[in-house]
């Protein structure tokens, strides 16, 4: 399986950076993974609605240049349909079984996704209704999606 992560802004702290790494490592026995990181815009204080959706209309552009036609599309939104970490990993085997062989997970900057990228999504996920911070993000998913291989695969891991 190969897995894209893409995702707005670069990371700038280290703890992030760290367990990054760390789960790509743990996880490169499973799949394919990549790490796609775009421009982020600026967002000027107390922005109005229409600047907000202009940052996050210049920033889905800069993602959609890495939307692979064949690739199954997941987009993280707050919005989308919410599952444990067993109907996460019966979902990859369920895609793995249909012969969909890559997975690009769509990550948007502070302010989310705009939604010409969401209606690109073939699927809408969403980890919580708490607005979690985008760079913690990665790292949520990124352990999810190991966990969801250990889980596939019948393997132990912590609880």
């Amino acid at each position: 399986m190969k897995i894209d992560i893409l995702c707005v802004g670069k990371l700038k702290e280290h703890y992030f950076v760290d367990a990054i790494t760390e789960y790509s490592k743990r996880m490169s026995r499973y799949v394919k993974l990549s790490i796609i990181e775009v421009k982020d815009e600026k967002t000027p204080d107390h922005a109005s609605e229409k600047e907000e959706n202009q940052i996050k209309k210049t920033e889905a552009e800069r993602l959609e240049q890495y939307l692979e036609s064949f690739a199954y599309k997941i987009a993280l939104c707050i919005e989308g349909k919410s599952c444990s970490s067993e109907e996460f990993s019966l979902q990859i085997a369920d895609l793995e079984n249909t012969g969909k062989s890559h997975i690009q997970f769509i990550i948007g900057g502070s302010l989310g996704i705009h939604d010409s990228l969401k209606k690109k999504a073939d699927y809408q996920l969403s980890f919580s209704q708490m607005t979690l911070p985008h760079q913690l993000m990665r790292v949520v998913l990124l352990e999810q999606i190991y966990r969801a291989y250990k889980i596939k695969t019948n393997e132990p891991y912590h609880k």
